[in-house]
């Protein structure tokens, strides 16, 4: 039985994560522009994060052979939220917001 540690190899999910974000701005700029703005934006974003964030998580347990437990689709629609968070507000406040910090670094 693996370990959680085997599970998160830490160095291969934040790249990810952080390819999720950027993806994700990108996708809600180009359907703000496709859907005439009649979709809220942080909506959109929340939707296009969790989906492909799920996506990317679907692939990850398939590639490396891993059990799709429950824990595993809760964490993943936590990572899908905060993904979402960063693509509306930016890297840096989800930054501060995980720290603990407000807008002035305090």
């Amino acid at each position: 039985m693996k370990t959680m540690m085997q599970f998160l190899d830490l160095a291969v999910l934040l790249p990810i994560i952080a390819a999720l974000t950027v993806i994700t701005n990108i996708l809600v700029e180009v359907l703000k522009t496709v859907t005439y703005k009649k979709i809220p934006t942080q909506f959109l974003a929340v939707i296009i994060a969790q989906v492909l964030t799920f996506t990317v998580y679907s692939a990850y347990i398939t590639i490396n052979m891993l059990p799709a437990v429950w824990y595993f689709h809760i964490a993943a629609f936590v990572v899908g939220m905060m993904v979402a968070y960063a693509a509306m507000f930016g890297f840096d406040t989800l930054k501060n917001a995980l720290e603990g910090r407000d807008k002035d670094g305090n």
